[in-house]
């Protein structure tokens, strides 16, 4: 699994951008600009042995993966959570669930959900949002 990324340039510095994480970061050069959203991906995760590799595109595109795809599922469940301003017992809540751990315990990584429940929580946590899957465009 590999998350999309743009990187530019806007004004001195490069920005790098991951849009379905709604995380941004920047960096003097392009490169410490990629080498600034590794750390702050790793950070946002916050899980042990978990690390980020760039592969780089064509032009402004970039992509991420990641050593333990447990982690980034969990990471994008969280963020989405985040950027919707919902608690985990709200997640659940929209989930059906009477227990916030039936959200929480695949945002923390303790489950890893099939696609059909990827849908369902992304669904719960982010209704007015499509996630569009595409096929990688970097080598």
């Amino acid at each position: 699994m590999r998350f999309q990324g743009r990187i530019y340039k806007d004004g001195k510095f490069w920005l790098a951008e991951v849009p379905i994480l709604d995380a941004m970061t920047q960096g003097h050069t392009r490169k410490e600009a990629l080498a600034m959203v590794t750390d702050l991906l790793e950070t946002l995760a916050n899980r042990p042995g978990f690390s980020v590799q760039v592969h780089p595109g064509k032009d402004e595109a970039f992509e991420l993966s990641a050593t333990d795809t447990r982690g980034l599922i969990s990471l994008l469940l969280r963020r989405q959570r985040e950027r919707s301003g919902l608690s985990l017992a709200e997640a659940a809540a929209r989930l059906g669930a009477k227990s916030r751990n039936a959200y929480a315990r695949y945002e923390q990584g303790t489950s890893v959900p099939t696609l059909d429940k990827l849908t369902e929580l992304l669904q719960a946590v982010a209704p007015d949002q499509d996630l569009v899957l595409q096929q990688s465009m970097v080598a």
